[in-house]
């Protein structure tokens, strides 16, 4: 199957909303970013969280579904549990890189302290605790609780997809279920070793917005059609909503302060409250309405980076949260002036662009031989180098196209003897020259000498 053929059979609508939450994402997790304000989870009930969890229970559906059907309960599972792995293994990445992102950033900045700002101090002051409650997800800081919630709801699509082949009802209880009972018994995780502070990503509530993705993918809901009262409907209560969005300046009057003050545990992010659920709903319905028959700009070169990203959504976002932070940094230093917040935001998303057009490039394999392509090896004998006295040392125009690469090798082969450091006091292993009275050795190891006098006999 060629690479244009799979493109193709993707749910390119899928991946161009999934890159296009992940470029919100990254603006609104820079700290102190003032273009936040112009995001669209200001003057929403729901942001770019909701858009990514709802794509992901979509686009599991459609590749485990896939898995189950046609290998079975026991090997979809497996499947299932292997993507898991593969989270828990992001989340822990994630903390490490941004562990050494904090550490670098402090050596190079004087202030802030920015291990104290991403608030992990508690990792570098009680490692070996805080060690063991990252690895059993005891210890989730604020800012990593999105993997731990998406792996929590993974481990249960077996369950759903089990209740589903005895009655689709039973797949949409288990979540209803567990949803209700979230807010009936307070169930919660707990983020923190030493407090009661829970994940602030709630994944007994968020499993309801992720399996909502699910049915429809599995095809179990089918997407309502294009109905003008309906779309009537979701207009008004989007407009209408807006002054229970978090912005401020929304709620003009004290009636409209008191209502939000009122509905806040229906608003709450934290636990997914029941009119965040209904609103992201209404804005996909009126998406989905808008973009009928209207796919074909889904081909375009514009769009094709983002869908990348989408397509890669997993890597992408661990290097979304480290650019965000390292934005932030950079803010600090350079001023939060309209030039540095251009640089800053529009520098990163062309970053995470390239990040997916180069992992989209590495996984097309280049490096394999295609028909009809000459290797690198054959460039180094044709030109005519026959006609040279020296043909090694000859000048042959495919030698000088591959300059460019010769001077990345290089660069890359000398980064580690840029590394060294050279001890005066230590000579590993030398070896003094044979003469005729013999030879001898001096290995000095960390500053012991032990020195040998042989004659020419030892070495017989």
């Amino acid at each position: 199957m060629t690479g244009q053929s799979l493109h193709k059979q993707r749910n390119l609508k899928l991946d161009f909303f999934r890159g296009l939450a992940l470029l919100i994402i990254f603006i609104n997790h820079i700290p102190a970013n003032e273009l936040l304000l112009y995001t669209p989870s200001r003057f929403g009930l729901s942001d770019a969280a909701e858009v990514f969890v709802f794509l992901s229970g979509y686009a599991a559906a459609i590749a485990y579904g896939r898995s189950f059907r046609t290998s079975g309960l026991w090997l979809g599972s497996v499947r299932v549990f292997y993507r898991c792995g593969q989270i828990y293994g992001a989340h822990l990445a994630l903390f490490m890189l941004l562990a050494a992102v904090c550490v670098l950033g402090n050596a190079v900045f004087e202030e802030p302290d920015y291990i104290h700002r991403l608030n992990i101090r508690y990792f570098f002051d009680d490692t070996q605790e805080a060690l063991l409650g990252l690895i059993s997800l005891r210890y989730v800081p604020n800012y990593f609780d999105i993997l731990p919630m998406y792996l929590v709801v993974m481990l249960w699509i077996p369950v759903v997809w089990t209740l589903s082949r005895i009655h689709i009802a039973l797949a949409f209880a288990f979540p209803i279920g567990v949803y209700l009972a979230m807010w009936r018994y307070g169930l919660e995780l707990s983020a923190d070793l030493h407090s009661d502070r829970p994940w602030f990503f709630n994944p007994f509530g968020w499993q309801l917005i992720f399996f909502t993705g699910f049915a429809f993918g599995s095809g179990w809901i089918k997407p309502p059609g294009h109905k003008i009262w309906l779309a009537a409907i979701c207009v008004a209560f989007v407009i209408l909503s807006l002054p229970l969005s978090p912005e401020p300046a929304l709620r003009p009057t004290e009636f409209l302060i008191q209502l939000h003050a009122g509905l806040l545990p229906w608003l709450d992010k934290t636990h997914l409250g029941p009119l965040r659920w209904v609103y992201f709903m209404a804005l996909a319905y009126l998406v989905t309405t808008f973009l009928r028959n209207r796919e074909h700009w889904l081909n375009s070169k514009a769009v094709r980076p983002i869908i990348e990203m989408g397509q890669q959504s997993l890597p992408i976002f661990i290097v979304t949260m480290a650019l965000s932070y390292v934005g932030g940094m950079l803010l600090d230093q350079f001023g939060h002036e309209v030039a540095a917040l251009t640089a800053v935001n529009l520098g990163g998303c062309a970053l995470l662009l390239l990040t997916a057009r180069t992992m989209a490039w590495l996984k097309s394999s280049p490096w394999k031989v295609q028909s009809g392509r000459s290797s690198l090896s054959a460039a180094w004998h044709d030109d005519g180098a026959s006609d040279s006295l020296f043909p090694v040392f000859a000048v042959r125009p495919s030698r000088l196209k591959q300059t460019p690469v010769m001077v990345l090798v290089a660069f890359v082969a000398a980064v580690p003897l840029s590394l060294s450091q050279r001890n005066s006091d230590a000579h590993y292993s030398m070896v003094a020259m044979r003469g005729a009275g013999g030879i001898l050795v001096q290995d000095r190891v960390h500053g012991h000498v032990n020195e040998a006098v042989g004659t020419q006999e030892n070495f017989k």
